[in-house]
């Protein structure tokens, strides 16, 4: 009987499992048709998700719907905006809600999401992206039940992101890091909702940023009156950043808006308080610090916030005579006075004011002082500001802990105060900005992350009531020394708008390593991926007129270099940058450009005089469009225009995109052949032609480069009195392909040849002065293959010589003979001589002599002594 109990016990748990396993599949479809028809019921925005799972397991005995990436998408006037998108969305009931039928209400109990976003939008005419809800009559409540009702008593968000941002007033607010759960009974008119929150805030208000990632935490109870939509603070405990506040009063749902009744205060008056507001990542531990004097923040909300309005509020933030020391550290901050009020009291926006009325603290004998009162922020930000005392930078990281590799120091003095209105800014209306004073740096010294030392002896800047002027900066890194003078055209512009950097700057210089301040791109933690793209500041807008007695770059050493450098649009332009160098002169004009995808370049080069075995030699872009120039001693003329892509790491040129033309004249020239294998293996295939000897003074050019091609347009020059035509291409992997053309002197093919011409007409003779050799030059500069068609030329000749030779001599034998025969006739034919008897064996006997000529010529031709060969061999 027994054994039977458990037999049906485990059957039935058996069945149980089966069906858990089993009813995701059963009532998916259900729960999937149910969740569309509710939210399309009720909105007007184009809704999906991947997909909808149904689980018995992760909340038994409780049921769980997951919806796998929930997004909204908004319509018009938001057409394609998200507002809403979660990565998961999970829906907690009782399991039996499955079993409810199609039109019976499924109740939510309880719901959670992680990696959400909340993008909220207001346009310039004050309409929501939010305000989605259906606005056709039929979806009126009429009585009957719904696919879905809340009875919620837990909510839960991991990791979201809100997005606020107003186009009328400018606001921009994100709430980063969201974490936030509650739990309560949502079913109750009345209750108390046990809240914990963690954030991190950043607002912007037309442009000015006011806080960036300040870390908000809050745990509180907040007493819910559901029917009056009441939220009342209760026990609570926030932290802005390490700074506490405590609230009291409540907020109010009302058909205009939110009705805010609310007070705050810091629960003590420590001035570990104001550490607090810095964040912890900068200031540190707050345990041990020793303070004296107090800090309080002190404030209130009251009012509707509506469209057209905003609570009244008043924050004061104040502290008088405070001081602090760090326990590690050998100085304190003292005299800190602190007066600021942040300040609403019409319920207009625009009417917000900051008032700065005092900022001052010491270091040792160092004072500093500030103030600062700012109107009319949503419309026309209006500043007036004043800065005025002196910090020695080697103290501040000795009295507070500043995370620094290595240890600053300098004076910074400073007396300045302006007045501006941010519209005047943003159209560079000079003439309504009012700035005096001056700022100063000296002594400064910095080494940064990698151990580049910087070193700034002066820096002057003074305020004018349109521009800032920098006076003086003289600084040295590295093998560099600069001196900059120059102008800021809309520092404000640049600081509050996010405008372009203009200005116009001199520089001078003694030695300027280009290495000094370039700074490498970080080097991706996968091989996969390059080093990051190097950029010209989008920023930048500005002219820079330089002067450097030496320019260290690369492994070249420039002198006397100067030119103007423009840098606008991430483009950097040259004009009439001029260098000596090369025992000679370079002018170059032309822009680098990194606004694209891929950077590019253009560049005018002239080269005056310089020394061609330098310069082809040193430079690799020449290398690669002239490889045998580096054997040439002498000077050279020449102008270079040229164009392509850049590598976007480096920014040195792309050899395969490089296209453009070189026109250049040689001057006062020698040829070194030992140091090339072409020219040696040239010299051992063409042996009239010694090419040590070989003549460039005053040799013009023409190259043009196109897709890793070089193409050389033909070429006179002379070896004595030997013509050659060259021609051809080559490539920058170093092949090449070309043709040399010569026209030979006859008298070079020895006294043989000579000989037969000797015995031609002078009209025959004149038709013989040279002959044309041709040279393949295959292969590549370190391993040529050169191919001659000398014999054919040769045999040509003295075939054409001998032909000439024997018609001469069979017109001479066919009178000799018949002269010899009927002398023999009259002599008896006593002789024993053996003679042709027929013309056509005086052919044969003719035809004899022509290879021995020719056999003769040939050997002349080549008989040339070779000369040593040297076993060093370079391009």
């Amino acid at each position: 009987m027994l054994k039977k109990i458990l037999k049906i016990i485990g059957v039935l748990i058996l069945l149980l499992v089966v069906a858990l396993f089993a009813a995701p599949f059963l009532f998916k479809d259900q729960i999937k048709t149910k969740i569309s028809e509710a939210i399309n019921a009720k909105v007007d925005a184009k809704v999906s998700f991947a997909e909808a799972d149904l689980s018995l397991f992760k909340n038994f005995p409780n049921a769980n719907v997951t919806l796998e990436k929930l997004v909204i998408i908004n319509k018009a006037p938001f057409q394609g905006d998200t507002l809403i998108s979660l990565g998961e969305l999970n829906l907690k009931m009782s399991i039996k809600e499955l079993f409810k039928g199609k039109n019976e209400a499924i109740a939510i109990d309880g719901i959670s999401s992680k990696n959400g976003l909340i993008n909220i939008i207001f346009n310039k005419d004050g309409i929501a992206n939010y305000d989605i809800a259906l606005k056709d009559e039929k979806t009126i409540d009429d009585g009957k039940s719904s696919p879905l009702s809340l009875k919620i008593q837990n909510y839960k968000v991991e990791n979201f992101k809100l997005r606020y941002f107003d186009e009328s007033s400018k606001i921009k607010m994100v709430i980063d890091s969201l974490n936030h759960e509650g739990t309560g009974d949502f079913t109750a008119q009345k209750l108390d909702l046990v809240t914990k929150s963690t954030a991190k805030v950043s607002l912007d208000m037309d442009k000015v940023n006011y806080m960036k990632n300040v870390a908000l935490t809050l745990d509180a109870i907040l007493g819910i009156d559901l029917e009056k939509s009441k939220y009342t603070f209760k026990e609570n405990k926030a932290l802005i950043n390490q700074l506490p506040l405590e609230f009291d009063g409540f907020i109010q749902m009302v058909e205009a808006g939110q009705e805010y009744d609310l007070k705050f205060k810091t629960p003590t008056s420590s001035f570990k308080n104001f550490l607090g507001v810095i964040p912890s990542a900068y200031a540190a531990n707050l345990d041990n610090v020793k303070t004296t004097g107090d800090f309080t923040v002190v404030g209130f909300a009251k009012g509707l916030y509506s469209d057209t309005t905003v609570p009244k509020f008043n924050i004061d933030i104040v502290s008088n005579n405070a001081s602090f020391k760090y326990p590690d550290l050998p100085k304190s901050v003292q005299n800190i006075v602190i007066d600021t009020r942040i300040i609403n009291e019409t319920g207009i926006l625009n009417d917000t004011y900051v008032s700065l009325d005092n900022l001052s603290f010491k270091i040792d004998q160092d004072v500093f002082n500030a103030k600062a009162n700012i109107r009319n922020i949503t419309q026309n930000a209006i500043v007036d500001a004043a800065l005025k005392g002196t910090i020695n930078l080697a103290n501040l990281s000795k009295a507070y802990p500043i995370k620094l590799d290595k240890p600053l120091s300098g004076i910074l003095k400073a007396d300045v105060t302006t007045k501006f209105d941010m519209q005047s800014v943003e159209k560079s209306q000079y003439q309504n900005i009012n700035n005096a004073g001056t700022m100063s740096l000296s002594g400064f010294n910095y080494v940064d992350e990698n151990g580049k030392k910087m070193n700034i002896s002066n820096a002057l800047v003074q305020f004018n009531p349109s521009q800032v002027n920098l006076k003086e900066l003289n600084a040295t890194t590295g093998k560099s020394d600069i001196s900059v003078t120059g102008i800021l055209e809309n520092f404000y512009g640049f600081i509050f708008k996010n405008q372009e950097l203009k200005g116009n700057f001199n520089m001078n210089s003694k030695q300027l390593a280009v290495d000094d301040f370039m700074t490498a791109g970080e080097e991706s933690k996968t091989d996969s991926k390059k080093a990051d793209a190097m950029k010209i500041p989008a920023f930048l807008n500005c002219t820079l007129t330089a002067k450097a007695t030496t320019v260290l770059y690369d492994n070249l050493t420039l002198k006397d270099v100067s030119g103007k450098l423009i840098v606008k649009d991430e483009k950097v332009t040259f004009e009439n940058v001029k260098t000596a160098i090369f025992g000679g002169r370079i002018d170059m004009n032309g822009a680098v450009s990194t606004k694209g995808k891929t950077p590019v370049f253009n560049m005018d080069l002239k080269l005056n005089q310089v020394d061609i075995a330098q310069s082809f030699t040193q430079l690799d872009l020449l290398k690669k469009i002239a490889p045998i120039a580096g054997i040439i001693n002498g000077k050279l003329n020449s102008s270079i225009k040229l164009n392509g892509n850049l590598d976007a790491t480096e920014l040195t040129p792309d050899l395969k995109t490089l296209t453009g033309d070189l026109l250049g004249q040689l001057l006062s020239t020698s040829v070194n052949s030992s140091n090339s294998t072409l020219l040696t293996a040239l010299g051992s295939n063409i042996k009239f032609i010694d090419v040590n000897k070989i003549n460039l003074n005053d040799l013009k050019a023409a190259l043009t480069f196109k897709d890793g091609k070089v193409n050389v347009k033909p070429f006179d020059i002379n070896y004595k009195d030997i013509k050659a035509t060259i021609g051809g291409t080559h490539g920058f992997d170093q092949s090449m392909n070309y043709n040399l053309k010569f026209e030979v002197p006859t008298k070079y093919l020895g006294s043989e040849a000579n000989a037969l011409i000797a015995k031609l007409s002078p009209a025959e003779a004149e038709k013989v002065q040279s002959i044309p050799i041709n040279a393949l030059l295959v292969g590549n500069f370190t391993n040529p293959k050169i191919t001659t068609d000398i014999n054919s030329a040769v045999t040509k000749l003295t075939t054409q010589l001998v032909n000439q030779q024997k018609d001469r001599l069979v017109k001479q034998g066919t009178s000799a003979l018949t002269d010899l025969l009927n002398k023999n006739k009259k002599l008896g034919d006593t002789t024993k001589t053996v003679l042709p008897a027929t013309k056509e064996e005086v052919k044969t006997k003719v035809k004899e002599e022509v290879k021995t000529k020719a056999s003769d010529l040939l050997n002349g031709f080549f008989n040339k002594k070779k000369k040593p060969a040297d076993t060093t061999k370079v391009n």
